[in-house]
């Protein structure tokens, strides 16, 4: 386990004490968390490439169970527990399986925790992008929890995932990557003049245009909705089609996205209705940028704003958007509205960032170097699709 004078606990040179910081923890230690053995794995070692800059790629066990409704196992149960209680179905993913839309599953994953109670680290988990992209729901589940996506100060013991594909069928197998966790200590939110300050250098969002008007919200950064692109009969969407094939996930440019969906391009008005319970891929105005002593996550819902839903997938890495010689990157939206029709207008606020502090500066960042998939994205389906024809 972490002791005195590691990374995760650096010590003061001239005194020697141990001064833990607050913050989210960098590659690096991560790393050593996997050293340490508090992040392991009983089968298949975890790879190197599992590790991101402020996160930790989860895999897919072999087998997965469909149960009737999703729950929580909370105090006094395991997640094993209740999946015998709702009778759940096993299905074997070593050779990979469908998992249908409209159903729920559980999948032990490959990862376990050890947590050192003394470290003081929690963690937090979200969809990966494409996950999330393609409308696929998941949670994190610890044995006895309360909460989904959350790990308890000092947790032992393994980890599931909840799978509920929305609009597709899916095809997974063990060793599948669908989510990702996070660890942080202590409270690592920053000061709103902080957020100003770093907004108005342009290190947080780059403006579409002259627009410089400061959005911000309870230590929140709001971003736009673009429904203009580049003028009359520019892409600005898509909408999930309802009857489709199914979709392997861990196939790459392997579909044609006229398959699945339909593309929604600016007419008349910049403005676009959602149909209740429809998918829809839309970006956002601004460039999103996340410095590498930061990282950030998008607020998914907010009824504040409107009754609907901007993202699943809520990670940005360090370093994200900060290399802006090849090209800007803007956040990409998975909307979906909820109970009735809603309209949205170009320039509309639909999401809230949360910028929060790292540890310490990550030894990796975001970008080609790592091989990040949606670097210098625009409007972007995830990376199962083959880049759309340009004459859309």
């Amino acid at each position: 386990m972490a002791e005195a004078g590691s990374s995760l606990f650096p010590s003061n040179a001239e005194t020697g004490i141990v001064t833990p910081r607050t913050g989210i923890l960098p590659y690096q230690q991560i790393r050593q968390l996997l050293r340490e053995h508090e992040i392991f794995s009983l089968s298949d070692e975890i790879r190197p490439d599992q590790v991101q800059p402020a996160s930790v790629d989860l895999r897919l066990g072999a087998v997965a169970y469909r149960v009737r409704a999703s729950f929580l196992p909370g105090r006094q149960a395991t997640v094993m527990e209740r999946i015998e209680q709702l009778d759940g179905y096993a299905i074997d993913l070593s050779s990979g399986a469908v998992l249908e839309k409209g159903c729920v599953y559980v999948v032990p994953l490959q990862e376990r925790l050890a947590l050192a109670a003394s470290s003081g680290l929690t963690g937090f988990a979200n969809p990966k992008s494409s996950t999330g992209r393609l409308d696929i729901l998941t949670r994190l589940m610890c044995d006895r929890g309360e909460a989904f996506d959350q790990i308890e100060r000092g947790y032992q013991g393994p980890l599931y995932i909840e799978i509920a594909p929305r609009t597709f069928s899916i095809v997974v197998r063990q060793g599948t990557r669908l989510n990702q966790v996070r660890f942080r200590r202590g409270s690592p939110s920053i000061a709103v003049t902080e957020i100003e300050r770093l907004r108005q250098e342009g290190q947080l969002v780059l403006a579409a245009d002259d627009d410089a008007r400061p959005n911000i919200r309870e230590k929140l950064l709001g971003v736009t909705i673009d429904l203009e692109g580049g003028g009359p009969g520019a892409l600005i969407g898509y909408r999930a089609k309802k009857h489709t094939d199914r979709i392997d996930v861990d196939r790459v440019a392997a579909y044609d996205p006229l398959d699945f969906w339909e593309p929604i391009q600016f007419r008349r008005r910049p403005t676009l209705v959602l149909d209740p319970n429809e998918f829809y891929i839309l970006a956002t105005r601004e460039a999103v940028r996340v410095p590498p002593d930061f990282a950030a996550e998008m607020v998914a819902y907010d009824t504040a704003v409107g009754e609907f839903r901007v993202h699943y997938a809520g990670f940005f890495d360090p370093g994200f958007g900060w290399d802006t010689a090849g090209g800007t990157s803007r956040a990409v939206l998975e909307v979906r509205s909820h109970e009735v029709p809603f309209m949205l207008e170009h320039g509309q606020t639909v999401g809230w960032l949360r910028y929060e502090r790292m540890m310490a500066r990550p030894d990796r960042l975001y970008g080609a170097a790592i091989g990040s998939t949606y670097l210098h994205q625009g409007l972007a389906l995830s990376k199962q699709f083959r880049a759309p024809d340009a004459a859309v």
